[in-house]
């Protein structure tokens, strides 16, 4: 889903995307594609990890690591990945824990600690990938000054089917030092931005002369209340 927003929403590698590839072909490609008019953050080489990787933000910001893997490994093709610095830093396994265990079918699934060579602490997650519902993310912690840290250009939508299940989502996403800020969207005490939404929303949205009125009342809500947008 993308969205137009205003000069303060500025993307940045605190979450990239990280993209499957089954050959080095494949990589190349999308870098070729990705790199023109970006960032080149990593260049296009082979690591430890990969034998052909690169890290780059595009023309609009949006930061990528393209990974190549076996072509016959089952991947999923686009995860993102949170990258946990700044005040964040060496929050990445506390958070995975509360995703996972917040969300249905949570579950984390590797973690790789920095070893005492890499110049991190050696507690803070160097690499790890975890589970909501069925979609596969990956964290890492960072202690180095980027000058970037989570911000709401980049944020995460729950599809809710009921009222009780976005009070559940909303209610756990704001405790703590989360912030409610408006329209379904919050930003929880990890400083990472969602938006809890009903699933019927685009169906409300659908005709527009009531699209108009369900927006309106939309606009005017911090949690979204299923009740109030279908009587618009």
């Amino acid at each position: 889903m993308l969205l137009n927003d205003g000069p303060t929403s500025v993307p940045n590698p605190s979450i990239s995307f990280m993209v499957f590839a089954g050959s080095a072909e494949e990589t190349t490609a999308y870098f070729n594609k990705i790199a023109p008019g970006g960032k080149v953050m990593m260049p296009l080489d082979s690591y430890d990890w990969s034998s052909n990787y690169a890290w780059v933000e595009d023309k609009y910001g949006v930061s990528w690591q393209l990974y190549t893997g076996k072509a016959t490994d089952k991947r999923q093709k686009f995860s993102p990945t949170l990258m946990f610095t700044g005040a964040q830093a060496g929050s990445a396994l506390s958070a995975m824990e509360y995703y996972t265990r917040l969300f249905p079918d949570g579950r984390i699934e590797g973690v790789l600690n920095y070893s005492k060579t890499d110049g991190e602490d050696p507690d803070f997650v160097k690499h790890a990938q975890f589970n909501l519902i069925d979609f596969t993310l990956m964290a890492m912690d960072s202690s180095f000054s980027h000058g970037f840290q989570f911000n709401d250009a980049i944020s995460f939508v729950v599809e809710c089917d009921t009222q009780h299940e976005i009070d559940a989502y909303w209610n756990a996403l704001t405790a703590d030092g989360g912030v409610a800020v408006a329209c379904g969207w919050l930003t929880d005490k990890y400083g990472l931005s969602w938006q809890i939404v009903p699933k019927i929303l685009g169906a409300l949205m659908k005709d527009p002369e009531r699209g108009q009125r369900v927006m309106s009342a939309l606009m005017n809500m911090k949690k979204l209340v299923i009740a109030d947008l279908e009587n618009a």
